[in-house]
């Protein structure tokens, strides 16, 4: 079966991207990385793909005179490329709802908090200053709408007594890499059906427990 044709969109270091490039490395994978675009000239993660001899390509929304031709832009060359699925990985720019539509169950992005919860930036700092025991990640189709979109996959990681916003980041950080290849290959592999703006899983479990923070145990 041929594998799903991905591409990658970032702006800095690309962590994420690098955890979607080691899954797509796997036998077993059912996708494929086919081009890297980064809208930063000299972007770290560019370096990355190339040393995995994946393709790359720098557009720079600096040089366009709007956002509808910076995506124009994107959209050709994505499609250049023969394109099947965008994963968003820290590109740090907001996208037209004109450009969302017309890949409409086609983009995916990663956010590291539990959406709905804390949509935009400073999650973590915030997640802090909420006193929530909970936050994490989660992977999503894109909407329009800035953090939204049906849910593909979400990662819990408990808030520690003692974390700051560098120790938490790390955590989920961590969840971030196993949730974003999970997701991918959930949709390569055909088991992703969007009913409404909710997402359904073939063969899909969830764990069969609550989990607790602090832990019941408590002296």
């Amino acid at each position: 079966m041929a594998k799903l044709k991905a591409a990658v969109l970032i702006s800095g270091r690309g962590s994420n991207m690098q955890a979607l490039i080691d899954y797509c490395k796997t036998d077993a994978a059912a996708a494929e990385i086919v081009l890297v675009i980064s809208n930063v000239p000299g972007a770290a993660g560019l370096d990355r793909a190339a040393e995995a001899s994946i393709p790359t390509t720098t557009i720079d929304h600096k040089k366009f005179a709007d956002r509808e031709s910076f995506e124009k832009e994107i959209t050709q060359t994505l499609e250049n490329h023969q394109v099947e699925m965008i994963c968003l990985a820290g590109f740090m720019r907001l996208l037209t709802k004109s450009f969302v539509d017309h890949w409409q169950d086609r983009l995916i992005n990663i956010h590291p908090s539990l959406l709905p919860a804390f949509k935009g930036l400073d999650t973590h700092e915030r997640a802090l200053a909420e006193g929530v025991r909970f936050t994490g990640c989660t992977v999503h189709f894109v909407r329009a709408e800035m953090d939204s979109g049906p849910i593909i996959v979400q990662a819990a990681v408990p808030i520690l007594s003692d974390d700051d916003p560098e120790s938490l980041a790390m955590r989920v950080l961590i969840a971030e890499h196993r949730c974003y290849p999970l997701a991918l290959s959930l949709i390569a592999q055909g088991k992703i059906e969007i009913v409404g703006e909710r997402v359904l899983i073939e063969g899909a479990e969830a764990p069969g427990v609550a989990f607790l923070n602090p832990t019941d145990d408590v002296d």
